[in-house]
């Protein structure tokens, strides 16, 4: 079979979707990770007032992060902990977070989503807004994970000077994080199932 026969979903068996799953896998997962890395590039050039662009920033947050020996799951956030830029500019966190959710463990999954208010304590306030709006979530188990990130991998990512590793030192952690069985229930490709849901 070179392709279904149907133009409707409601007409597809068992077997099609055993079919579109497998084609569909083997696509996904050898594009994945460079579409991720190509993301990251569309970053790369304007510096927006920065001294450096914000291709450079999410490799030197990933740096930090490896090298403070974190785990794989926030390497790997941190590296893409703003890739939302390039495609939701004004939802940038919930963007990258939806694509980390199904890989990662919920706290990392946690920390991307949030990460954008909670980075707003290094500014909000030179522009009238509340520096402590991310105490909204003060009693939320994985805040001080979220402190700590902006704080270690993100408000101090801009340096020039910094040695920041190239794309191809975490190409690798990416492979070995999108090459997971999906945890979130119901986003697997066609024909296929999942076991793990996660809130």
């Amino acid at each position: 079979m070179e392709h279904v026969s149907w133009t409707r979903m409601e007409d597809g068996t068992k077997e099609d979707y055993e079919f579109l799953g497998a084609h569909y896998t083997a696509h996904s997962q050898g594009e994945l990770v460079e579409n991720m890395v190509n993301l990251l590039k569309v970053m790369e050039g304007p510096k927006l007032g920065y001294q450096i662009d914000r291709y450079q920033h999410s490799l030197q947050s990933a740096t930090r992060a490896l090298r403070a020996d974190e785990s794989l799951d926030l390497v790997v956030a941190a590296l893409l902990h703003d890739v939302g830029d390039a495609i939701a500019p004004e939802n940038h966190s919930a963007t990258a977070a939806a694509m980390l959710r199904p890989y990662v463990d919920d706290e990392t999954h946690w920390v991307v989503q949030h990460h954008g208010l909670f980075q707003g304590y290094y500014y909000f306030h030179h522009m009238g807004g509340d520096r402590n709006a991310r105490d909204v979530y003060g009693d939320h188990e994985h805040y001080d994970a979220c402190v700590k990130f902006c704080a270690e991998y993100d408000q101090n990512c801009f340096d020039p000077d910094y040695d920041t590793l190239p794309i191809e030192d975490f190409v690798p952690m990416m492979e070995e994080l999108f090459a997971r069985p999906s945890r979130v229930h119901g986003v697997a490709p066609i024909g296929m199932t999942t076991d793990i849901a996660v809130n």
